[in-house]
């Protein structure tokens, strides 16, 4: 059983991979395109949705390819969105630590760039992780700082997933009050708005917060709206919430019977799906209420408990072993991505040594050439010392990565080998400099002997008038 569900998972996989290739490609084009800020995170979100519900493996993959592109590009926005999706995806396949890491990762980035929507997104990825690992406190805390947020932007659908998270962790703290309040702020919001995406995780909430408040007739009414837009949605992974939960409510409130009806609806809503780990809840229940009545019934939900948890794990293990081969790419790509930003600014010093050498040899020979004035031999001096180090940084930039390839990124024979151009361009610079002062002395003395011919000849002109 454990092996044909790891093999079933792995076909859709794949089968999935092939054809969300090219929307990806497609995509990455738009965003490395487009301009407007809110637009490219908009774009990146629709690469996280394609796989988050599926495949959140794959959807660490596309976030790479999102993250190497906005690093070469320089795009911060999409640099913190990647980061975020990223952490978004190792949280849906149970690491919240790797999770934490990227989500924290993202948000300095994201407060450099001052865009609130991204900043919103961030901090309710970061609350869920934090939901996930019971720090409910500090859920609370980055959320609500959201929601604060969220009143300086247009309406949004993160702004109803900031009322659902917050509702929901309310919920899970028994402050029914909070929970209810925000959960009908979210529903209100996204009718309003026509953001259906949450409407079902809504309804599903409201109905275990009144089942909790005794009004029965109101808690079911809303676990059958979770139903209907889960069955219409076609999302096996919120029908079987929203069955779960109901056959949690009948077995609390001693009604057996309808407990199990649900319980196993649950089942069947992920049987034979990615998603039949969830199988988990409801076979737990089952195996439970059939502890003492039917033990057949007892230890066979046992086995679908145990074989589901199994899975789970097992998948998880597949996942992880996935995500560090992802994660040496990643790597791997970016160290190319840093090469060539080095190679890229490496060329621009050469650019700028170049110029500057330009501009010093241009004066020197201007100095020299020049006939008009005489020219102080330090002068010359000093702008052939400025040369001399110009000519120096420049063979460095230019044989830099030559050395670091025949050294071995030796420190040592980098050192040695920088000394040797050394010793070659100060010899050099010496001869050059000697040629350079005696042109310049020979220059100061045409221009001496030329002045002083005139002076004569005009102290004669002056003294034949004179008589």
């Amino acid at each position: 059983m454990k092996k044909i569900i790891i093999l079933f998972y792995l076909i859709v996989s794949i089968q999935t991979v092939f054809s969300q290739s090219k929307n990806i490609d497609t995509t990455l084009q738009k965003i490395a395109t487009e301009k407007d800020d809110d637009i490219r995170i908009d774009l990146i979100l629709s690469i996280f949705t394609l796989t988050n519900e599926t495949n959140p493996e794959q959807g660490i993959r596309n976030g790479q390819k999102v993250l190497i592109q906005s690093i070469k590009k320089g795009d911060k926005i999409a640099e913190a969105m990647a980061l975020a999706t990223l952490g978004a995806n190792y949280r849906l396949i149970g690491n919240t630590i790797k999770g934490l890491d990227y989500e924290l990762k993202a948000m300095p980035i994201a407060e450099q760039t001052g865009n609130l929507k991204l900043m919103i997104w961030i901090k309710n990825w970061l609350a869920v992780i934090y939901k996930d690992r019971t720090e409910y406190a500090r859920a609370v805390t980055v959320l609500s700082s959201a929601e604060k947020m969220a009143t300086q932007i247009k309406p949004n659908i993160i702004q109803g997933g900031t009322l659902l998270s917050l509702g929901e962790i309310y919920l899970l703290m028994n402050n029914l009050d909070s929970a209810l309040m925000y959960l009908q702020r979210a529903y209100e919001f996204c009718m309003r708005n026509n953001f259906k995406v949450y409407i079902g995780n809504i309804c599903t909430d409201l109905g275990e917060v009144h089942g909790k408040l005794g009004n029965t007739s109101v808690a079911l009414g809303y676990f059958n709206l979770g139903i209907q837009d889960a069955l219409i949605t076609k999302k096996p992974r919120y029908l079987n919430w929203a069955y779960a939960a109901l056959a949690q409510y009948y077995h609390e409130a001693n009604r057996n019977d309808s407990s199990i009806v649900y319980a196993k609806k649950a089942i069947g809503a992920v049987q034979n799906t990615a998603y039949s780990n969830l199988s988990i809840r409801p076979a737990k229940l089952l195996s439970g209420i059939y502890e003492n009545v039917n033990n057949d019934s007892a230890v066979m939900y046992l086995k679908i408990y145990l074989a589901a948890n199994d899975s789970l794990f097992s998948i998880k293990a597949v996942q992880q072993a996935q995500v560090l081969n992802f994660e040496d790419e990643l790597r791997q790509q970016e160290l190319v991505a840093e090469k060539l930003k080095e190679a890229e600014q490496r060329k621009q010093n050469i650019q700028y040594a170049l110029l500057a050498l330009g501009i010093i040899t241009f004066i020197i020979f201007y100095l020299l050439l020049s006939r008009s004035f005489i020219t102080s031999a330090k002068v010359i001096e000093f702008f052939g010392v400025i040369a001399l180090l110009i000519i120096f940084e420049f063979l460095n930039l230019l044989l830099h990565p030559f050395l670091e390839r025949i050294t071995h990124h030796s420190p040592l024979l980098m050192l040695l080998a920088l000394v040797g151009i050394a010793a070659l361009l100060v010899p050099l610079h010496h001869y050059l400099q000697k040629i350079v002062t005696h042109k310049l002395v020979e220059k100061n003395k045409t221009i001496r002997l030329a002045n002083a011919k005139k002076t004569i000849r005009l102290l004669s002109e002056e003294e034949s008038e004179s008589k």
